[in-house]
């Protein structure tokens, strides 16, 4: 039998994960964020799509993280939301979140995050009052989440592009997907 693995640290994943220059990054998030607002017009719609980018994003992040993290299978979405805050944000962000204000039934809950690299050099304007400028990061979420049998729902309820003290998204676990297998295996 093969040895087991153990699950990887998030300083081991940050550091075994190939990087672009942060700045870059950063800059070229910020002009996609500002084409969007250009074509669009409208803020909500801008809203959404970085909500559908990220969902892209997440539903194929999540392949690569599992692959390079040794996590094993979570057992439940507490577990699912420690694995994301403390190896997810730091493998591909170099930060870490907090999990906190977990509902009494263990479905809901919000990322806390004091740093944020995608915010690096930005000031809203006024005329982006309801812009989410971070909704790529809950579309990445959500995203990976599905990939792993988790509908669910993220929003943001604090920014600090707002005047808040921190960027919180809140996740709720919507239901859990019972795996579908492709083919019959009693044949």
């Amino acid at each position: 039998m093969p040895p087991l693995t153990t699950p990887k640290s998030g300083d081991a994943l940050f550091a075994s994960v190939d990087r672009v220059n942060a700045e870059l990054f950063t800059l070229t998030y910020g002009a996609i964020v500002r084409q969007l607002l250009t074509d669009l017009e409208e803020v909500e719609e801008v809203n959404k799509q970085l909500d559908q980018m990220g969902y892209n994003i997440g539903t194929r992040l999540v392949d690569e993280f599992l692959a390079k993290s040794n996590v094993s299978r979570c057992v439940d979405f507490k577990e699912t939301a420690d694995v994301i805050a403390k190896l997810g944000f730091k493998m591909f962000l170099g930060v870490t979140a907090t999990v906190t204000n977990w509902d009494a039934e263990g479905t809901s809950c919000s990322f806390v995050l004091e740093d944020n690299p995608l915010v690096d050099f930005v000031e809203l304007p006024d005329t982006c009052q309801g812009l989410q400028y971070c909704n790529v990061l809950s579309g990445v979420i959500r995203g990976a989440l599905e990939m792993v049998s988790m509908k669910t729902e993220v929003t943001w309820v604090r920014d600090m592009l707002r005047g808040d003290d921190a960027y919180e998204m809140r996740v709720k676990l919507i239901k859990q997907v019972p795996e579908e297998y492709p083919y019959k295996d009693d044949d």
